[in-house]
């Protein structure tokens, strides 16, 4: 039977290199056809028919490429526009290679001025096809390789034609601090026209982000960033991010415009830019609240096409503590879900941060991690997303993922994270037995210990939320908490083992280092010693009566409430910043001053004016902690307000003169000012008659209490401080037993 002629049977033969490369490669026979040839579509239709393995996709168009026609860089089908941006990418990587120096940029950039005036004295047209060197030696301004940098030798770069007024403009003097702001100092809100280029940018940083601050001053808020955010830092790795900020904007490893953008906006905290004032007197800075609003147009672009989806989660959770530390309380709990549900579906929260068990999907959204800096990232990032969720929860929300639902192993140090060492996945998770009294030194430091913290809060809420759903009726002061069930595990879990099972280094080190080499703050390991106790509280708040001298859970709280304070008498004695602590601190202040309110009003009530003295020093210090961290992050302004709607009822019962202020005589203090033993409250009001007395705070185990009362406390295993409450003429009394607290007075 005879064959069916072939349709390419008087096709003339092709010429060397005509065929496509991949037929060249294969020896397979080739057409020739553009974009791609017959035997590429074929090829191509045959491997999109098969499922693609776990983790990958198919190529989205056959593989099927050309030599560049002889004489042409380009291949002649490509779109001439295509030349034009390759063209521009060159000239964006070649200024780039002084990104290091940016002076060193505007020094060329003013030669190339000199060189193009001389041109143009000389011609009134440059043809655009003639090039300028900028490694052409000058009289005084000739670029010099720097020590220990690459040498500056542009041999057979082309600049494209540059006029003579966007040069002017470049070296019209200033600092580049200063070239990109206007009058309001703001590097982004200055009175330009988005709509209008800036030629000086469109030439030095081809392809930059015109909605992002200039590079110096965006280099600025990074460095910020990473030195003093306690919150969002923890997910990025620095030194490969910072040496990512070194490649050109269209470099595919440049960081994504969403993360600079958050960046921006929660580094403004310490290096605020254009704060106005509001008609509800709080502050909002102009400069932040635009780079917010540019980092929800990217989650809101993402939540619609998926594209980007890990980079802008990471950029979300650094907003999400920004909002935080706001206290916009809507936008936390929104952001707080938004993440929790966009990880879920990514696997973050399987072991290795990526799994196919159980579906038929290709694993997930992510491919497998391409390296131990990718893993590492993931984890990172899933695990600041649950402690997130459960700070945002504290309040007593149910958690938008349950403890059992996180398999994901715990992350390295954040040493190891940062050198880049190859070290084997930490071994614990949550599902791990002993995951809160077991500390492996190789897998633990501050940030580790800070994770488990405030997971051991979330147990904490879990239980609180649990049993008021399927209470009957509200938790009351009348009954026993110890029976009910899990609820003596979780109380001796906060108050003892936690807390003691830290190793030594930890265990005796509150995160303030006072010596006279330098003071230093580790904020993770200061909020690691006081969660627990604010846990304590929490868990023991609504069974407090002080009617009762065997009740253990207002021995708790009131114990609990002390260390607070006593963690913060410590940091304020010293000339640390404490608006560089988490901002969870505010939380934790509020909690304690919970309780300081409600034994002031027993005090009130059974006319004990000393000691109500007493508890309004107290109270009004945490105040005061609060209003300071204010000066910066809202949340404390917000959290002290809040306290003052709670001390409503005191403030009408008391008897005190001004109890609620808090002037001079308050700042500066330490523990030793404040609550001196010396002086009595005759002598203060004496002193300081025109503002509210400073009440004295003795001990309450000075005021009449045998150091050999009797333990009433019926729980038997042993606690950090346990303070045994008893009655004698109507008065409360306590004596405290301490251990080696870090914050025991």
């Amino acid at each position: 039977m005879p064959k069916t002629p072939s349709t390419n049977a008087h096709r003339p033969a092709l010429r060397r290199n005509q065929a496509c490369r991949s037929c060249r490669k294969r020896k397979l026979k080739c057409d020739a056809a553009r974009p791609h040839c017959g035997t590429c579509v074929k090829q191509w239709q045959a491997l999109v028919s098969v499922p693609a393995p776990v983790g990958y996709a198919h190529p989205t168009e056959p593989q099927c490429s050309y030599d560049p026609v002889e004489g042409l860089t380009l291949a002649p089908d490509t779109d001439p526009v295509e030349k034009i941006r390759q063209l521009e990418d060159q000239i964006c990587k070649t200024f780039f290679l002084y990104w290091p120096n940016p002076q060193r940029t505007y020094d060329s950039l003013a030669q190339l001025k000199n060189r193009l005036y001389e041109q143009q004295s000389g011609s009134r047209s440059v043809s655009p096809g003639r090039s300028t060197s900028l490694n052409r030696p000058s009289s005084s301004n000739a670029l010099a390789p720097s020590s220990g940098g690459q040498p500056s030798d542009l041999a057979g770069i082309s600049l494209p034609h540059a006029s003579l007024s966007m040069l002017n403009m470049m070296s019209s003097g200033g600092s580049p601090e200063t070239r990109f702001r206007g009058e309001t100092d703001s590097p982004e809100l200055h009175n330009v026209n988005k709509s209008a280029p800036d030629p000086l940018m469109d030439l030095l940083y081809m392809g930059w982000n015109p909605d992002l601050p200039d590079p110096t001053t965006l280099n600025h808020y990074i460095d910020v960033f990473f030195r003093c955010d306690p919150c969002g830092s923890r997910v990025l790795h620095r030194p490969s991010f910072l040496a990512s900020m070194h490649l050109p904007p269209r470099d595919p490893g440049f960081p994504h415009s969403a993360i600079l953008h958050a960046i921006c906006a929660a580094a403004s905290r310490w290096s605020p830019q254009n704060v106005v004032t509001m008609p509800d007197g709080n502050r909002r800075d102009q400069f932040a609240e635009f780079h917010a609003s540019k980092t929800r147009q990217y989650i809101d672009k993402t939540m619609a096409s998926g594209e980007d989806i890990f980079c802008v989660m990471q950029a979300c959770i650094l907003l999400s503590w920004y909002f935080y530390q706001e206290g916009r309380w809507v936008e936390v709990w929104i952001f707080a879900g938004f993440q929790t549900r966009v990880a879920v579906p990514l696997r973050l929260n399987y072991p290795g941060t990526f799994s196919t068990h159980g579906n038929n999907s290709p694993g997930a959204y992510l491919a497998p991690p391409k390296d131990l800096l990718d893993l590492e990232s993931r984890r990172r990032t899933w695990w600041m997303t649950i402690m997130f969720d459960r700070i945002a929860s504290v309040g007593g929300w149910i958690h938008a993922v349950d403890e059992r639902d996180l398999g994901t192993e715990l992350p390295l140090r954040t040493d190891d994270f940062e050198s880049e060492v190859s070290v084997p996945s930490n071994p614990q998770s949550l599902a791990s037995p002993d995951v809160f009294v077991r500390h492996p030194s190789q897998y633990t430091d501050s940030f580790l210990l800070l994770i488990k913290s405030i997971m051991l809060f979330g147990r904490v809420t879990d239980f609180n939320v649990r049993g008021n759903l399927r209470a009957p009726t509200a938790p009351s002061k009348s009954q026993n908490p110890f029976f009910l069930e899990g609820f003596e595990v979780l109380d001796k879990l906060l108050c003892s083992d936690f807390l003691d099972s830290l190793p030594q280094v930890y265990k005796n080190n509150s995160g303030v280092n006072d010596t006279p080499d330098g003071c230093g703050l580790d904020t993770d390991l200061y909020m690691v010693h006081i969660i627990p106790h604010a846990a304590t509280i929490t868990l023991h708040n609504p069974y407090i009566d002080f009617t009762d001298p065997q009740c253990v859970s207002t021995s708790r709280c009131v114990n609990a409430a002390r260390c607070i304070l006593a963690a913060y008498y410590l940091l304020s004695a010293t000339s640390l910043d404490i608006t560089r602590l988490h901002p969870f601190v505010t939380i934790c202040w509020y909690l304690a001053a919970v309780v300081q309110v409600q034994l002031c009003k027993y005090f009130i009530e059974i006319n004990d004016g000393e000691r109500e003295s007493t508890v309004w020093g107290e109270i009004n210090v945490l105040r005061f902690a609060m209003m300071e961290y204010g000066n910066r992050s809202p949340i404390g302004t917000r959290q002290e307000r809040l306290l003052q709607g709670l001390m409503r009822e005191i403030v009408r019962m008391t008897a005190q003169k001004q109890p609620l202020e808090v002037g001079v005589p308050l700042y500066p203090f330490s523990h030793k000012t404040l609550f001196r033993k010396d002086e009595s409250p005759q002598a203060t009001q004496e002193e300081g008659a025109s503002t509210a007395p400073l009440p004295i705070s003795p001990s309450y185990e000075e005021q009449g209490v045998s150091p050999s009362a009797p333990s009433r406390s019926t729980v038997q295993y042993p606690v950090r401080s346990v303070t045994n409450w008893s009655m004698d003429n109507g008065h409360i009394e306590s004596d405290t037993i301490h251990d080696r607290s870090p914050f025991s007075r």
